[in-house]
């Protein structure tokens, strides 16, 4: 199909450096047939903004920088924002989340219009586009409005800041609408001012996401590169010519702009955000304003930097471009929530400041645990350290650690104890020193306790009785004592979840000395075992009296959350050893992983058997007795074979599932969930993966590139790169036959972080047939004891 991303326009062209070589290498890769690679190619150029634009991938094209407060993009009617099958914008708003599966953001879309201003609901007065008229790139987006006249709007985006060049046709009536009333959650209040002739201010509170939450403010300034020729505001559907000011308790209401573009057509115009205050806007608008083509020359430079981190050679084109775009969507979040000053609003709704660190905000933890933080904390540790301590801070001025947080207030979406094997990871990556006890504190009071009734915090909701009972019940029909979701309703999925969370928890214990706690830990790891029914074979929810309950066949089995019993059997990273010995063994784990995986059918026909046999809607989550790698609950799963002494299925399964991820609007699989989905992508297609989230295991399966090179950060990582290489990797010949650390044999299928940081070079040998590397005694990923 037809590329959307475009050439560099002349000004990058110029100012754009060569941060990526790869070298053209002949035969076929691992999805597909090779073309040789460009001796010099810039990353960017190989990001499709558009992936996961279709389909329920709820990603946005839009302009940011790396892990930016701001990012601006269309909004066509989706919920979560823009939808590729969609044919008109009602506006460029300044907050989006990449894979948010609920409406989120959304604040202040603007959109340029001309004529007399009629219509308040931008629903009515959107613009109409063509995909042909429109091109994304890292940190810029442009596109030809079909209405109006046609106008032309380009964005792009600093960290604090989100910037537009609006060209439109000659007229005396061009116009710049600010809806402050229509976000893509609910507003509760706002107001809007035209403060002088190029200045615009809003203020907007909203709330919402899956359930209703507490509200949110973020505070806006806007400020053009010339005067206003009139302006004026509306309230519901009246338009007042002349007016300054309109404000609503969460009704629509917004306010227009207007220039003379009859011998300028073109308009810039900066809008700074704050979660803070509108001084906190204007210090950021003043620190970070710039004309349009620097603005967009900077943010390309910052991506370049960012993905030149990681050099690829080998893979047809399209794998390097999914490759990249997902590495891409991986480096959009968490996002700053600090002004430039370092001033924030913490969870306890007053301000705080960051001193020697970035505050970082929105945590879709129950998602990025598995993968996405673990790819921070080895291609941004910097940043990955400061997300850590920002979510110390949430416990420090909150009163407890988040479970689902966005902006400045905690949703309590999804189930379990997340918050721990993120924490755990960032520990024994290093990113926690200084602070270790003082995570540790916090962690120890998360997972022993329970957030008092007057916190807004759900915490382990249901942890009294899995701490005295081994398990969380299952009682569908308790309401949560919160809003957000309740642990309670999901007792066998929240079970498991709490149990991997004690087992990192342990590891982390006994590596500071805690060793009572440490053993403590240990055992209620193992409370997965007190769900295993072994009339059926599965896991199965427990009622308060302790009974098994809901109907037994495991694909329709309830209590787990977004997923079935076959689905969630893999969720014992902490003790696969022991879940292979409760399953029968490791031959009737193969057969059951064999079942789960259609791996006859996969064998024949990967791609097809991913698409028609695994994959059925973006949420269809239930009634399922296989794999879902749309989902997070079993994304682990693959790697189960690595226990199961059978390491080239892993291989089989991870290389079919990557076929889900292509170069097109619906070439994401599910929901992207703040990265959670690109970055399994990512480390898969390298061939090293986080088989224990939290703790400092990384699984080995066959890489698809012939060679990766990381540059990673010398203060975490001594020997400053990492090179993965696996030469003649293909679809055919993609078994490892033999992998060397560092030039020495390696006959374990997988790594610790402590090996990844001494070493440099991690080397596979191929072939067309499976061998015996990895299924020796002790070569599988140990329990944690």
């Amino acid at each position: 199909m037809r590329r959307t991303v475009h050439p560099l326009p002349h000004l990058l062209r110029r100012t754009a450096t060569v941060a990526l070589a790869l070298t053209a290498v002949l035969g076929t890769t691992a999805l597909g047939p090779q073309r040789p690679a460009a001796a010099a190619e810039d990353p960017t150029t190989l990001v499709n903004p558009f992936i996961g634009t279709r389909n329920e991938g709820n990603t946005f094209p839009g302009a940011a920088v790396p892990f930016g407060m701001v990012q601006l993009s269309p909004d066509t009617g989706h919920g979560t924002g823009y939808d590729y099958d969609e044919t008109h914008i009602r506006g460029f708003s300044t907050v989006h989340l990449s894979g948010v599966g609920c409406r989120l953001g959304g604040d202040l879309p603007v959109l340029p219009t001309t004529g007399d201003v009629t219509e308040t609901d931008n629903a009515r007065y959107a613009a109409a586009f063509r995909h042909e008229d429109e091109t994304a790139r890292p940190g810029y987006y442009r596109v030809r409005l079909g209405s109006y006249g046609g106008i032309t709007a380009e964005l792009s985006a600093t960290a604090h800041t989100g910037r537009q060049r609006y060209t439109f046709p000659a007229t005396d009536r061009a116009n710049v609408m600010f809806n402050a009333g229509q976000s893509l959650h609910r507003t509760v209040s706002t107001s809007i001012e035209v403060l002088d002739d190029r200045t615009v201010r809003a203020t907007i509170t909203g709330r919402g996401f899956c359930r209703d939450t507490r509200p949110y403010t973020v505070h806006t300034l806007t400020r053009f590169d010339r005067p206003f020729a009139s302006w004026g505001t509306w309230s519901g559907d009246r338009t007042t010519s002349g007016s300054r000011a309109s404000r609503s308790a969460g009704g629509r209401n917004g306010a227009w702009v207007r220039f003379d573009t009859a011998r300028d057509r073109t308009v810039e115009a900066t809008t700074a955000i704050s979660y803070v205050d509108a001084a906190g806007a204007e210090r950021n608008l003043k620190a970070e304003a710039a004309g349009f083509d620097a603005t967009a020359a900077a943010a390309h430079s910052a991506w370049q930097r960012r993905l030149g981190d990681v050099r690829v050679t080998g893979g047809a084109p399209e794998l390097r471009r999914t490759f990249y775009s997902s590495l891409y969507r991986a480096f959009l979040s968490p996002n700053t929530g600090s002004d430039v000053d370092g001033r924030y609003t913490g969870w306890d709704g007053r301000v705080h400041r960051a001193k020697g660190f970035t505050y970082y905000q929105n945590w879709s933890l129950w998602d990025t645990y598995r993968t996405q933080a673990q790819l921070l904390a080895l291609l941004a540790p910097r940043e990955a350290r400061d997300m850590a301590l920002s979510v110390l801070r949430i416990d420090a001025e909150g009163g407890w650690l988040p479970k689902w947080g966005y902006a400045t207030v905690e949703t309590n979406i999804m189930t379990g104890d997340p918050v721990t094997p993120y924490l755990t990871n960032a520990f024994h990556h290093g990113l926690l020193a200084g602070h270790e006890e003082e995570a540790y504190r916090a962690l120890r009071k998360n997972a022993d306790g329970v957030p008092p009734g007057g916190s807004p915090y759900a915490g382990r909701e249901g942890n009294a009785r899995y701490v005295k009972n081994g398990f969380v019940p299952y009682e569908p029909g308790r309401p949560p004592a919160k809003p957000g979701d309740s642990d309670l309703q999901q007792g066998a999925s929240a079970t498991l979840e709490y149990a991997l969370a004690d087992g990192m928890l342990a590891k982390m214990a006994r590596a500071l000395g805690h060793r009572a706690d440490a053993a403590r830990y240990a055992a209620r790891s193992r409370n997965y075992r007190r769900l295993f029914d072994p009339a059926t074979g599965f896991f199965r929810p427990r009622d308060a009296a302790g009974a098994f309950t809901g109907d037994a066949a495991p694909a329709r089995s309830p209590g787990f959350h977004e997923g079935t019993a076959w689905q969630y059997q893999w969720l014992v990273p902490q003790d696969m050893p022991g879940l292979v010995r409760l399953l029968g063994g490791p031959a009737a784990t193969e057969k059951r992983l064999d079942s789960f995986f259609a791996l006859d059918r996969l064998l024949a026909d990967p791609a097809r058997t991913a698409r028609e046999v695994w994959v059925n809607g973006p949420y269809d989550y239930y009634n399922a007795d296989k794999y879902n790698p749309q989902n997070e609950p079993d994304l682990i799963a693959p790697y189960a074979y690595l226990s199961a002494g059978r390491p080239w299925k892993t291989t089989d399964v991870v290389h079919a599932a990557l076929t889900l991820f292509t170069d097109a609007p619906s070439g994401m699989t599910g929901n992207d969930d703040l990265g959670t989905m690109s970055a399994w992508m990512v480390l898969s297609a390298i061939g090293v993966y986080p088989v224990q989230p939290g703790a400092d295991v990384w699984g080995l399966s066959t890489p698809v590139f012939d060679r990766v090179e990381l540059r990673l950060d010398r203060r975490w990582y001594p020997r400053g790169r990492f090179t993965v290489s696996a030469p003649g990797t293909s679809r055919t010949d993609r078994y490892v036959t033999a992998v060397r650390l560092d030039g020495r044999a390696h006959d374990r299928t997988y790594l610790t972080t402590a090996q990844l940081r001494r070493s440099d070079r991690l080397e596979f040998t191929v072939g067309a047939r499976p061998s015996g590397w990895g299924t020796g005694a002790g070569a599988a990923p140990p329990a944690i004891g």
